[in-house]
């Protein structure tokens, strides 16, 4: 899953990527609402985290250039103003939910999971695909009820398919999703990962839809 994080403040931008991070996303930064709202409008997001108080651009019309632009992502907006008519703009420009500062980074990831499981139709934190479960909560995969050892990157593919179990997903979609700062189509390092999970999942799960891409479902 890739995030675009929004956001002017170094110090706590620093401290929410690597949050991100840790929770298993791929992340790309920008610190002014331009580079945001162009980012946005060229590149493959799940999901954005975006302050409202950025320089060259606010949040505010970055989200409503957005919306304008048909983009559905979720975003969760940071601001310091707690004013209701200040939250109220953010959701009128098409805001998904709320954090205002000071907040907990653990709070911000929960939030920003739960957007995404929404919207990818999934109401429990728990997802499934036969033997295979994915706590989303707590950033971890089970097989058979036991911990499966997965490396960063092999975590981000296993984690955006099972969001998308049971339709095919393009080598370019997979790409563009997984991987932070963009993704090279030319290079083969996305097929040796989907080789490596397919050893570790020991279970025909994943499967290969020639010239389409990969599905992740109990059938072939």
């Amino acid at each position: 899953m890739r995030i675009l994080l929004a956001e002017d403040d170094v110090e706590l931008a620093s401290r929410i990527a690597a949050a991100l991070a840790a929770a298993g996303y791929a992340v790309d930064r920008a610190e002014d609402g331009a580079d945001a709202e162009f980012r946005g409008q060229t590149e493959a997001y799940d999901a954005a985290v975006l302050d409202l108080g950025l320089p060259s651009l606010d949040g505010v019309s970055v989200l409503h250039r957005w919306r304008e632009a048909g983009l559905t992502l979720p975003v969760l907006v940071l601001t310091a103003r707690s004013r209701w008519h200040d939250k109220l703009a953010g959701f009128n420009a098409g805001a998904d939910d709320y954090l205002t500062k000071p907040f907990q980074i653990e709070e911000l990831v929960l939030r920003l999971q739960a957007l995404i499981r929404r919207s990818t139709g999934h109401a429990s934190p728990r997802l499934r695909c036969g033997a295979l479960e994915f706590d989303a909560n707590a950033g971890r995969f089970a097989l058979d009820g036991d911990p499966l050892a997965l490396t960063a990157q092999e975590h981000r593919i296993l984690a955006y398919l099972i969001h998308h179990a049971g339709r095919v997903v393009s080598r370019a979609e997979l790409g563009e999703h997984v991987y932070d700062n963009g993704y090279d189509p030319d290079s083969n390092a996305l097929d040796v990962l989907i080789g490596r999970i397919r050893r570790k999942l020991g279970v025909a799960l994943l499967h290969t839809v020639r010239g389409q891409g990969f599905r992740l479902s109990e059938s072939p």
